[in-house]
């Protein structure tokens, strides 16, 4: 059976795995795109081309940066790309071998595990929402802000009922800002942003200003939650949320007082983080960013990562938004088609002088915003005992806590001791926060304590299917 072998494999049709397609085929790279999703946009501009048809109604509430996805995916389609949809890739070999496989499988055929070979590879699979655990985090009615945007995006479904948002950052607003748009009602807005947060960005504000359509949008989407009519409450310390078989309440805490409203629907949010799986199952070198709190991994000005022939772009390298998204993605295909041959070092140069000016404005912003939306201590470490961190295993703060104590002080370590980490997610909703627990109670940086080994396979599968890849 033949193999088939490409020159470029991006992994992920987001803003940075498009981008990085219609670059190397302009410059004649054999280019193949495996992604998750069963259309392109990734999360940013996911079922953009489902929604085209309703420009006048839901499409344009989704905002002007939804809307710039529309001719990203047209020059993808356009391209001659090879694009797969509804593919896990669920392992990587060293020579960059490529083990995937169907996740809307429709005969026994489809089903069967895939193998492809690549010279180079781009990780660009974007990021992923923060877990939040709080007592009652697993109720039914409880789920991360970013859950109701694909809801949205997907089947144009919207909450019902009273609906609270809790949390901080700009997505946050963002979703908020969507859901007004389109006619659900708010009952309270809980920002957990600490008190004293703009103080601490202020510094890095000047060169913010170089980026001030950031700024502009942000101050617009707060002055339209302000004027909504919505209860705002600022400064939020605690957030508990309450019920028996679903959730019914959700109490919190500002200052030394604590208040309850009812709700029936709860959305959390707490920042957004690079998607490492990957970047990890391959070994490559990581590094801790103090400031969000998560792992990154390292990466040289092209997205060229520790591991050869192999790069990311996007935000599962740094979360910068979907425009930085789509520039790095030009960026790292243009240095992939220099090491393949097909232009030369000034050619590349050349090339990507224009885009790098650009990438320099638009990441001006962030400094300050990471800063502004620093993720909150008590929002990241738990203060109740009892709240459960691995959701699939059950595992509670208390557990990891006391068997830190025995002696078991790595991720790894603890994961033999009580299986946090060992269930079907394979530790995305638990690693940082199992990471920030064991620093707490170390009183350590969690870069100090590292991060769970990802092994194959990245995405679970059947033994079936691992029979068949045999």
């Amino acid at each position: 059976m033949s193999i088939a072998e490409y020159d470029y494999t991006i992994i992920g049709a987001g803003p940075a795995g498009m981008a990085a397609a219609i670059t190397a085929r302009k410059h004649g790279l054999n280019v193949l795109v495996l992604d998750e999703q069963p259309a392109v946009g990734g999360q940013i501009f996911r079922n953009i081309e489902g929604l085209e048809k309703y420009r006048n109604s839901e499409y344009h509430k989704l905002g002007e940066e939804y809307l710039s996805g529309s001719k990203l995916v047209q020059q993808f389609r356009n391209s001659g790309v090879v694009y797969l949809n509804g593919r896990s890739v669920w392992q990587i070999d060293g020579d960059l071998g490529i083990h995937h496989v169907s996740t809307i499988p429709t005969d026994q055929e489809s089903s069967v595990p895939q193998f492809c070979k690549t010279k180079y590879l781009l990780i660009a699979v974007g990021a992923m929402e923060r877990p939040m655990p709080l007592p009652g985090w697993t109720l039914p009615g409880v789920m991360a802000c970013t859950a109701a945007d694909v809801l949205y995006k997907s089947s144009g479904m919207i909450p019902q009922g009273k609906v609270i948002l809790a949390g901080s950052g700009p997505l946050l607003l963002l979703i908020a800002c969507r859901l007004l748009d389109a006619g659900v009602k708010i009952s309270a807005f809980l920002d957990t942003t600490p008190r004293g947060a703009l103080i601490q960005a202020l510094p890095h504000l000047p060169k913010a200003l170089r980026a001030f359509g950031y700024l502009k949008k942000g101050l617009e989407m707060l002055w339209k939650l302000r004027t909504s009519g919505i209860p705002i409450y600022t400064g939020i310390q605690e957030i508990e949320a309450l019920g028996n078989s679903k959730l019914e309440k959700v109490r919190f805490k500002k200052g030394m007082k604590h208040s309850e409203v009812s709700a029936d629907l709860l959305l959390l949010h707490n920042g957004v983080v690079p998607n490492v799986q990957i970047t990890r199952q391959l070994a490559c070198d990581h590094s801790w960013y103090d400031v969000q709190r998560y792992w990154e991994p390292i990466v040289d000005d092209w997205g060229n990562t520790s591991m050869e022939r192999t790069a990311v772009a996007g935000d599962c390298g740094r979360v910068s938004g979907a425009v930085v998204s789509e520039i790095s993605g030009h960026l790292s295909a243009l240095d992939t088609v220099r090491q393949l041959g097909a232009i030369t070092l000034n050619e590349r140069d050349k090339l990507s002088r224009n885009l790098r000016q650009s990438l320099q404005s638009h990441k001006s912003a962030r400094p300050f915003l990471d800063k502004l939306f620093q993720p909150r201590q008590n929002q990241i470490v738990p203060n109740k005992e009892d709240v459960l961190v691995c959701r699939c295993e059950e595992v509670t703060v208390r557990e990891i806590r006391e068997t830190v104590r025995l002696g078991f002080q790595n991720p790894d370590r603890l994961k033999s001791m009580i299986r946090c980490g060992m269930g079907p997610c394979q530790a995305r909703m638990c690693g940082l926060s199992v990471s920030e627990i064991i620093a707490d109670e170390k009183q350590i940086s969690p870069g100090e304590v590292g991060y769970f080994k990802i092994r194959s396979p990245i995405k679970p599968i059947t033994i079936g299917q691992l029979a068949e890849n045999n």
